[in-house]
């Protein structure tokens, strides 16, 4: 872990990893006036006023690395973007911030300090609220977390986030197109029906909520909702009445646990599901799986494309800190578009998925389409 204030320079060999994107800064010199005399028998010399210190860092990093509830999911974080900034191999001063529970704006406070023209992170989504009500002028910062819902603009704040509902509007488009226009206006109304089936955690309620308002946007009825329940005899029962009038599919917003044993009772309806029922489950487990369409990383689904060679694989204890690499990898990418100024457009074939600058000074992701087979996940039909 990186200690606080220890700053890697890109011409020393062991930092070499840290370097990319030249900015360009220079000190700003004044000299006092000399001051009225008192009398004309007595001149002060002219005083110097201090000169400010240049600035030691382009790119501050503020993680929780000290945060014993966040500090893996922030040390994967950490080694993407370094691994990023080596790949770049630019002179750019690249500077790891780390803080505790309570210690971001600290954090914040000591990159504005070193003159930091960037700012990425925080990465907790209540340490995003707090940075973005600072009353102070923030450098350009990049939070790796969202901002409630109809928060007002901030200044120079950007979001970029691994974002559950971006999956679910994903699916939604997908299932659109293939179960709407299908089913065209002659078909059943089942037939160009979604059933959801989800649990009571907060994350998957809004995955189920998100896909919902992307398929009711898309002209879908409301889709039909059942709350999962574990016990062979509740599943039974739930395949029976969804059998009566069959769906055109099936969201599964569930883990991967909970996905794996409602999967089979589904039969041949299609099914569709958020990354998180991909945790590297036994190829046992992976096969009750067989045939579920979810949206997983590029960097996951696709870890070989020619795009990544640039970059060092990690392996993690799960597919959840891989995705945070990834963040990471793309994190460093998407500041460095702001080596000039905020950017107009930007967009990146990332590690996460297409990543794309849209209104409200959001950096939106799109994920990979995967389906999995024989246990095993792979793309889909090469279709984003």
């Amino acid at each position: 872990m990186s200690a606080p204030g220890v700053c890697r320079r890109s011409f020393a060999p062991i930092v070499a990893r840290l370097a990319s994107l030249a900015f360009a800064t220079a000190a700003a010199f004044s000299v006092a006036q000399t001051p009225p005399a008192s009398d004309a028998g007595d001149r002060s010399p002219p005083v110097a006023e201090a000169t400010p210190a240049p600035p030691t860092v382009d790119i501050a990093l503020v993680l929780p690395l000290d945060a014993p509830a966040y500090a893996r999911a922030a040390d994967a974080v950490r080694e993407g973007f370094l691994a990023a900034a080596e790949a770049a191999g630019g002179s750019l001063r690249t500077k790891v911030y780390p803080h505790g529970e309570d210690g971001v704006l600290p954090a914040v406070e000591a990159a504005r300090a070193a003159g930091a023209r960037v700012i990425v992170g925080p990465l907790v989504r209540d340490d995003v609220k707090v940075v973005a009500a600072m009353a102070t002028e923030l450098p350009y910062t990049i939070a790796l977390n969202q901002l409630d819902e109809g928060t007002a603009a901030v200044p120079r704040f950007y979001t970029f986030a691994l974002s559950i509902e971006s999956d679910a509007r994903l699916l939604a488009r997908r299932l659109g197109a293939e179960v709407l226009q299908a089913g065209g206006a002659s078909a059943p109304t089942h037939a160009s029906s979604v059933v959801v089936i989800s649990t009571d955690t907060p994350l998957l309620k809004r995955f189920a909520t998100a896909f919902a308002a992307e398929w009711t946007m898309a002209g879908g009825s409301a889709p039909g909702a059942y709350r999962f329940d574990g016990s062979p005899v509740a599943m039974t029962s739930m395949r029976r009445e969804i059998m009566r009038k069959p769906p055109g599919a099936v969201l599964l917003a569930l883990d991967g646990a909970s996905a794996a044993l409602m999967k089979p009772y589904l039969g041949a309806l299609p099914a569709y599901a958020s990354a998180l029922v991909f945790e590297r489950e036994t190829l046992a487990v992976a096969r009750d799986l067989d045939g579920l369409v979810l949206v997983e990383i590029p960097w996951i689904v696709d870890p070989g494309a020619r795009q990544f060679a640039a970059f060092p694989k990690r392996e993690f204890a799960s597919a959840a800190l891989t995705r945070l690499y990834a963040l990471g990898l793309d994190a460093f990418r998407v500041a460095q578009a702001f080596g000039a100024g905020a950017p107009e457009s930007f967009t990146l074939e990332g590690a996460t998925g297409q990543v794309t600058l849209v209104d409200g000074h959001q950096f939106a992701r799109e994920g990979r389409l995967a389906v999995f087979r024989t246990g095993q996940l792979t793309p889909l039909d090469g279709a984003r």
